[in-house]
């Protein structure tokens, strides 16, 4: 999977925004004028041949009930060092996420981003250094009760001090019943028994998670909690993956996230800043007054993955479905002529199995298909 940071910046300003309008807060007139914002999220990944990835959204209107970003598609970006050398990044895929080439980017150099957008605005960051990232040291989670992970790390050369994490998350679950049987072009066919039973969810963090050992003569994190589940979460029902993501900061990084995540993490804070407060070291040349969130980083990238599986928990509570499984069936005649023909109208009904010399016994879906809970039934590579 190639390592890019999750739209944190994006759902977060969002979640703001919306705060602010259903509370009728202050909007200073800048805010008012200006109709979307232009989010950068991303950073410079400065390990050795890597990909460098970046998302181009506009948040919408204050007025505006949908919360999701749009894309900002068919911008020219450009990472700039500091001596001059360019290196483009491209939308492969039409969907504002622009990509470099596998780059050795030299870790001596400042770094910064240009970008133009189709409508000819012009936007760049401020310099900034590359930061060497150590490796995290180890994943472990805590209970009884509730479940926690945390993260171990240092870097014995002090240079680090401030570090910020986002992970991706995978989970398996399954559906109630299992079935050999599906429905393919009107015919009733025969297929793996874990066809559509075993699933994977996979999410990334929303949280903005930060740590630093400034407070410690040396630069050790020790225990810094990453994700709590409450004792019966159902991600935790069968088995459980996360993918650890480690960036080192510069202060300056870490005080506009720690600014963020106070804001949208405490209870009563989140009406005491105005929106222009998230503006990082991201500049619109076209328009000085015009906002742009988002904060540029260079560094390099440490992962590690961690698995839990639930027969290694203690007392973990299972609750009941929100639905009874078979629950009510059905039996739809069979044609003997061609027992395997299959044109029931109630798509919510799925085959479970043929009586001898019966009827094909039908269960709801969500009781056989698990991916009508969501995820894909297609193994991930790690599992």
């Amino acid at each position: 999977m190639r390592p890019r940071l999750t739209h944190i910046s994006l759902c977060l300003l969002a979640l703001l925004i919306d705060a602010i309008r259903c509370r009728q807060a202050y909007a200073p007139p800048a805010v008012k004028a200006v109709n979307s914002y232009l989010v950068v999220d991303g950073f410079i990944n400065t390990g050795a041949n890597t990909i460098t990835t970046f998302k181009l959204n506009r948040t919408n209107g204050l007025n505006d009930s949908t919360l999701s970003g749009i894309p900002e598609r068919n911008a020219r970006i450009f990472i700039v060092s500091s001596n001059g050398a360019t290196y483009p990044l491209t939308d492969l895929t039409g969907a504002g996420t622009y990509t470099s080439a596998a780059l050795n980017l030299d870790i001596t150099q400042q770094y910064s981003l240009k970008i133009t957008t189709a409508d000819n605005r012009k936007y760049a960051t401020d310099a900034v250094p590359c930061k060497q990232t150590p490796p995290i040291d180890s994943l472990y989670w805590r209970q009884p009760g509730d479940l926690t992970i945390y993260v171990n790390t240092h870097d014995p050369s002090g240079n680090t001090r401030y570090y910020r994490y986002d992970y991706i998350e995978t989970w398996e679950h399954d559906a109630a019943l299992s079935t050999s049987w599906t429905v393919v072009n009107g015919r009733v066919i025969d297929t793996d028994t874990n066809y559509h039973y075993r699933c994977w969810t996979t999410a990334p963090s929303t949280n903005v998670l930060l740590a630093s050992s400034t407070a410690l003569a040396s630069d050790t994190i020790v225990g810094s909690p990453l994700a709590t589940f409450s004792n019966g979460d159902t991600k935790l029902y069968i088995g459980y993956s996360i993918l650890v993501r480690q960036y080192a900061q510069t202060e300056e990084a870490h005080n506009y996230w720690l600014l963020i995540q106070k804001t949208t993490q405490n209870t009563g804070t989140l009406f005491d800043l105005q929106p222009s407060q998230l503006i990082g070291n991201i500049h619109c040349l076209t328009d000085p007054s015009e906002p742009v969130i988002g904060f540029l980083s260079a560094c390099s990238l440490q992962q590690r993955r961690l698995f839990i599986s639930n027969a290694s928990l203690q007392n973990w509570i299972r609750f009941p479905l929100p639905y009874s499984c078979p629950g009510t069936t059905r039996n739809l005649p069979v044609n003997p002529a061609d027992p395997f023909s299959y044109n029931y109208p109630d798509t919510t009904y799925a085959p479970w199995y043929f009586v001898s010399a019966g009827p094909l016994v039908l269960a709801p879906r969500k009781c056989l298909d698990c991916t009508v809970s969501g995820g894909t039934s297609i193994k991930p590579s790690f599992w």
